[in-house]
């Protein structure tokens, strides 16, 4: 089997290490039984075409006997039933919630994650999601709506870190493990205060009314609608930060592991300069 560059070598160092990797597939249900019945947790990591066929995974898990002591599906991002975004990211949400009513249904244990923004892909552009991937602004930068509404970033070792303190801890079982680290709490306009301070320059901003972006989202061609449809609910409904985690169905990551030292937005824009 092939394995692209760099996960080649992230594999040849699992191995090295004496992980004992098992070669499967989404699609091979055969495989699937075999590896769960060797597992104790399972975490999905399926990009987002592949999201949907996790009810294959459900499957072999039951096939297997139930035996695993965890399962965390590929969710990650905002919590599904708690945004509220515009098609075609409602449709993406509510396969994710069809997700979670098939494994609680099915009776397995689970942990839903939800990181809420990588920090990898909206702090690079300053929060600008017009210009994802290609740096800092050099002179004008596009907010969203007023650029008030509060988003969450999260930085990828941190999310692996809560991610495996959360497997076997029973605070954690059958809820929703939230990532909303209190000071990477920020609206896009104080994003961009905070870079404007750091580069020691200010920015000319373009807005994007909510009006204007409703009908973008519409007119647009996958994946720009997606991406865009995702933006309305983080950045102009604040859809990450507008609600409180109630205990009755999630618990707060920095709150349950306050020994995990986390990244600070403002240490992530540090490595920006």
């Amino acid at each position: 089997m092939y394995i692209a560059e760099p996960a080649g070598n992230l594999c040849k160092s699992f191995i090295d290490s004496g992980v004992a990797l098992i070669k499967g597939g989404l699609f091979d249900h055969g495989s699937l039984v075999n590896a769960i019945k060797g597992a104790d947790v399972v975490i999905s990591a399926v990009g987002t075409p592949q999201l949907d066929e996790q009810t294959r995974i459900v499957m072999a898990i039951k096939e297997a006997g139930n035996v695993i002591k965890r399962f965390l599906s590929s969710e990650f991002g905002s919590d599904p039933e708690r945004v509220h975004p515009v098609d075609p990211a409602t449709t993406l949400y509510a396969g994710k919630i069809s997700l979670r009513r098939l494994i609680e249904a099915e009776g397995i244990p689970h942990t839903y994650v939800c990181w809420n923004g990588f920090a990898e892909t909206y702090l690079v552009s300053i929060g600008d999601v017009t210009a994802v991937g290609t740096g800092p602004p050099s002179d004008k930068t596009t907010v969203l709506g007023d650029g008030d509404a509060n988003g969450v970033f999260v930085v990828e070792e941190d999310i692996a870190a809560y991610t495996v303190r959360a497997i076997d801890d029973t605070r954690t079982l059958n809820k929703i493990m939230y990532m909303r680290p209190p000071v990477n709490i920020v609206s896009h306009n104080e994003l961009i205060a905070l870079w404007e301070k750091k580069a020691g320059r200010t920015f000319q901003i373009a807005r994007i009314p909510e009006a204007d972006l409703l009908k973008l989202i519409k007119e647009a061609a996958y994946h720009l609608n997606m991406t865009m449809s995702h933006s309305l609910s983080v950045f102009v409904r604040g859809d990450q930060a507008n609600f409180d985690i109630e205990p009755s169905f999630g618990v707060e990551a920095t709150e349950l592991y306050p020994d995990v030292k986390y990244t600070t937005v403002d240490e992530y824009l540090d490595r920006l300069l």
